[in-house]
């Protein structure tokens, strides 16, 4: 098999960990709060790792730029907190159909490899990654959406578990990783950070608690 089927040998499949679902890191960057009237201007997904003691850990990062839909809204404001300018003639920009299609791809690649039967969105406030997600691909007519259309894991409920922390950048400067303020809202650097903040929090809990292999999964996708 190539490497694009297979895990790398120090990585076990996920397919017991999480009930049968995949975590998938994501951020967007966006031009507004509403996803079926503002821009989708990039998305990051970060796939993640499992050794053989169960811990977690960042593999890789998938970043892509998206252009404005047709009549897409653009805030002023949410551009000037993203820092994109949507229209920048050296901004390298897919139509949402070819960046979702590929994120798509290599989410359900990395959903086949890992032997699960589904993606579930891990995210920081998940609830707006997904729904720009959802909503991006129901306009594009994607019906092979590889993510869980409700269901997510939020870091924000983990981070205030684990740290008293809400805000990514304070979770993860009390998790000790730092925080780069002129790298931030730049999706890969939150998605990567969030990641980060997943990984840590998860594998405490297993160092802790420990997280017993679960039973063998029914041959039907998880719900």
């Amino acid at each position: 098999m190539t490497e694009a089927q297979t895990l790398p040998p120090d990585a076990r499949p996920m397919a017991n960990r999480f009930r049968g679902f995949l975590p998938v890191v994501v951020d967007v960057e966006t031009g507004g709060f509403d996803c079926r009237r503002h821009a989708l201007l990039q998305v990051a997904a970060v796939f993640l790792r499992r050794s053989p003691d169960n811990h977690l850990r960042r593999d890789r990062t998938l970043s892509l730029h998206v252009r404005p839909f047709e009549g897409a809204l653009l805030d002023p404001k949410s551009l000037e907190v993203n820092g994109i300018d949507p229209f920048h003639p050296l901004r390298i920009a897919h139509p949402e159909d070819q960046a979702l299609g590929r994120l798509f791809s290599e989410v359900r690649r990395e959903v086949k490899i890992n032997q699960c039967k589904r993606a579930i969105l891990v995210g920081h406030n998940a609830h707006f990654d997904l729904g720009f997600v959802h909503t991006a691909a129901e306009r594009c007519g994607i019906r092979r959406n590889p993510f869980h259309p409700f269901s997510s894991l939020d870091t924000v409920s983990l981070a205030a578990l684990a740290y008293g922390q809400t805000v990514l950048a304070k979770a993860a400067e009390a998790a000790g990783f730092g925080w780069d303020s002129e790298a931030a809202h730049s999706a890969a650097y939150d998605a990567e950070m969030t990641a980060d903040l997943f990984c840590t929090i998860t594998n405490r809990w297993q160092d802790s608690a420990g997280i017993p292999e679960a039973a063998a999964l029914p041959p039907t996708a998880p719900t």
